[in-house]
C-alpha cells in the first residue's frame, strides 16, 4: 500500500471516506436515516459499478441524536482518528453551527463539510463560508417564501411557532425579514425546546399564538414537535394554514398526523422537486434505487426499530447530495487532494442532476440551488401546491 501524503487518500484501490454526523437515534432519526439511506442508495449504485476511478465511495456515519456536544466529537472522530476525507450529510442548525469553529481549527488539513441538511446563515456567511459548500436553499429563501404566498392571498398575522436554538432563531430571522419587507410584523410567536416528543401537549403553544388572531403560522422545527404542535390546533378548533420548512422532514411528520387525520391546511416547503415527478430523470433514477437502500450500521440505529420510508423529500435530497459528491470526486481526477476540492467545487457550472434546476457554484457562492418548491397534503401525501388561493381566509 502507497503511504498517505496529509489531505489525500491513502492508495489507488483504498476506499473513499466520508464522514457523517447525524441523528440516527432519539427523536428526529427519522432525518438522518433517511438522508444516510438516500445519499447509499446512490453510492451503493456507483460502487457497485467499480466506483470512482476503482475506489469505492463509502460513508462512516456517527450518531450525534441531533445534539451539538456529540457532533463535535464525532467531527474530531473523523478527522483525527477515521481519516475521512471530507464531512459530508451533517444533520442539523444547532449541531453544524457548533461544528463550524471545529472546522476553523482544522483549516491547515482543508477538511470542508460539504451539503449539510440545514439552511441557517452561518455556513453561508463570513467567517465560515469558506468551509461549507450547501446544495439545498436557504432558511432565508423559504421563510421568504412562504410569507409572501401567504400575503398574496390575504393572510397578514402570521405567527411563528419555532425551536428555541439557533436552528429556530434562524427561521424566525427568515419571516421576521420577510414580513418586514412588506410593511409587516410576526403576530405571535411561540417557543419549544429541542427534542420534545410528539406525545407532549403543546396547547399552551397554541394558545399563545391563537390569542393575538394570528391567521397563519410559520413552523421551524422538527416533525414530532411540529406534528404536536399541529394536532393540537386541530383538536382546538384551531384550523388556519400551517406551514413546516424542508428541514421538518414532511413525510415522518405525515406519519405522526394521519392516525388522527389532521392532515388538512398544511403547507410544506422543499428544497428538492416532488419525488413524484416522474418527468425528471434524476427522479426516475432516486425511485429505482430507493427500493434496495442501505440502512445505517446496526451500532449507529442503536436497538430502536424503525421502519423506513419508501420515498420521502430527504432521502430525495441525500441522493442529489451524494450525486453532487461522485461528480466531485471523479472531476477531481485520480489524485484526490483535500487542497483540491474547493477549487474543482467552484468550478462547477450549471451542473445538471436530472431535476430541471441547474447546479452552480463560485468563488462567491457555496450554495448550489436556490429552488423552493411548495407542497400540500392531498390524498395522504405530499403533493406539489398548485393553488394557492385554497388557503385564502
Amino acid at each position: 500500500m502507497l503511504l498517505a501524503l496529509p489531505g489525500t487518500v491513502g492508495s489507488e484501490t483504498a476506499p473513499i471516506v466520508v464522514g457523517m454526523s447525524a441523528a440516527f437515534q432519539g427523536p428526529s432519526r427519522g432525518l438522518g436515516i433517511e438522508l444516510y439511506r438516500g445519499a447509499a442508495a446512490y453510492l451503493q449504485s456507483v460502487n457497485r459499478r467499480g466506483g470512482v476511478r476503482g475506489r469505492p465511495v463509502v460513508i462512516k456515519p456517527y450518531d450525534d441524536s441531533y445534539q451539538p456536544t456529540p457532533a463535535i466529537a464525532n467531527t474530531i472522530r473523523l478527522v483525527d482518528k477515521d481519516e475521512a476525507f471530507l464531512l459530508f450529510g451533517y444533520v442539523g442548525t444547532p449541531t453544524v453551527t457548533r461544528v463550524l469553529p471545529v472546522l476553523k481549527t482544522f483549516e491547515s488539513l482543508d477538511i470542508l463539510l460539504l451539503f449539510p441538511f440545514t439552511g441557517a446563515q452561518p455556513q453561508r456567511e463570513p467567517p465560515y463560508d469558506r468551509f461549507v459548500f450547501n446544495l439545498r436553499a436557504s432558511y432565508r429563501q423559504e421563510t421568504e417564501g412562504l410569507v409572501d404566498h401567504l400575503v398574496a392571498v390575504g393572510r397578514k398575522r402570521i405567527g411563528v411557532y419555532y425551536q428555541i436554538d439557533a436552528y429556530g432563531r434562524s427561521g424566525w430571522d427568515g419571516v421576521r425579514r420577510a414580513l418586514g419587507d412588506q410593511g409587516l410584523k410576526i403576530a405571535s410567536e411561540a417557543t419549544y425546546r429541542r427534542g420534545a416528543a410528539f406525545s407532549e401537549s403543546f396547547r399552551e403553544q397554541v394558545d399563545i399564538l391563537r390569542r393575538p388572531g394570528a391567521d397563519a403560522v410559520i413552523c421551524i422545527g422538527a416533525y414530532p414537535a411540529c406534528a404536536g404542535f399541529i394536532r393540537d390546533a386541530r383538536r382546538a378548533g384551531w384550523n388556519v394554514p400551517i406551514a413546516n420548512v424542508s428541514f421538518v422532514g414532511s413525510e415522518s411528520l405525515l406519519e405522526l398526523l394521519r392516525p388522527s387525520g389532521h392532515t388538512q391546511g398544511l403547507i410544506n416547503s422543499q428544497v428538492v422537486p416532488s419525488y413524484t415527478d416522474t418527468t425528471l430523470p434524476g427522479v426516475r433514477e432516486y425511485r429505482s434505487l430507493m427500493e434496495g437502500a442501505p440502512m445505517p450500521p446496526r451500532d449507529v440505529l442503536g436497538s430502536a426499530a424503525y421502519p423506513p420510508i419508501a420515498h420521502s423529500f430527504v432521502s430525495m435530497e441525500g441522493f442529489l447530495d451524494a450525486r453532487l459528491l461522485v461528480e466531485l470526486l471523479r472531476r477531481m481526477g485520480p489524485k484526490l487532494e483535500r487542497s483540491r476540492i474547493r477549487p474543482v467545487m467552484e468550478s462547477m457550472r450549471d451542473l445538471d442532476l436530472g431535476i430541471g434546476a441547474p447546479v452552480s457554484f463560485g468563488p462567491d457562492r457555496n450554495q448550489g440551488l436556490d429552488t423552493i418548491y411548495y407542497t400540500t397534503v392531498e390524498e395522504g401525501r405530499f403533493v406539489p401546491l398548485t393553488d394557492w388561493s385554497a388557503f385564502a381566509p
